[in-house]
């Protein structure tokens, strides 16, 4: 059993792509210098470290699709995916970052935990990494949607693209963007 248990999440804001949720125990004795809130660090850099974590961690990786999170909602999935985490990674203590539990009493909270906490820092990595893969490769099936350029945020340009294209098959149709209503709706 481990002794601190870090957890964070990539992809709960995108109105497209996988939602991505990762949880680290460093192995015993290692440390990994550098680290920070993913969102911190380039890009490059994450994906540097993203092997260096894979190897000094134990860790676990959900990936959430789109069509699950319309389905059941973000809430449900993270809640879901944080159990799947905890039941993967046994520990002493589960630090998640932000100020929300998702009903998991195990769970303990805080915020800016990514940028603080090392194995905080490192699922963030986990996670992000993760996240920006998978949109990367749907881009590739998606070419007109510039998925490479907004990883699935609600830009001006993506919004434009999807009053021109329609929804695509990665894009979550129950996130409601007041922008496309009148156009799609």
């Amino acid at each position: 059993m481990g002794g601190l248990c870090g957890i964070d999440e990539a992809g709960r804001g995108p109105i497209a792509g996988d939602l991505v949720v990762a949880g680290c125990i460093f192995k015993e004795g290692v440390e990994i210098a550098g680290l920070n809130d993913s969102k911190k660090i380039s890009e490059k850099r994450r994906y540097e470290l993203f092997d260096s974590i894979i190897d000094a961690t134990l860790h676990h990786i959900v990936v959430i699709k789109p069509d699950e999170i319309d389905a059941k909602g973000i809430s449900l999935c993270m809640q879901e995916a944080l159990r799947e985490i905890i039941k993967a990674l046994p520990s002493e203590a589960y630090l998640f970052d932000g100020n929300t539990k998702f009903g998991i009493n195990e769970l303990e909270t805080m915020v800016k935990a990514d940028g603080k906490v090392a194995e905080v820092s490192a699922a963030s990595i986990l996670a992000k990494v993760t996240h920006d893969r998978n949109i990367i490769r749907d881009a590739s099936h998606y070419p007109e949607y510039g998925f490479e350029r907004h990883k699935g945020y609600g830009t001006k340009e993506h919004i434009e693209k999807i009053k021109e294209f329609g929804y695509s098959p990665i894009h979550r149709r129950s996130f409601k963007l007041k922008a496309l209503e009148a156009t799609l709706f």
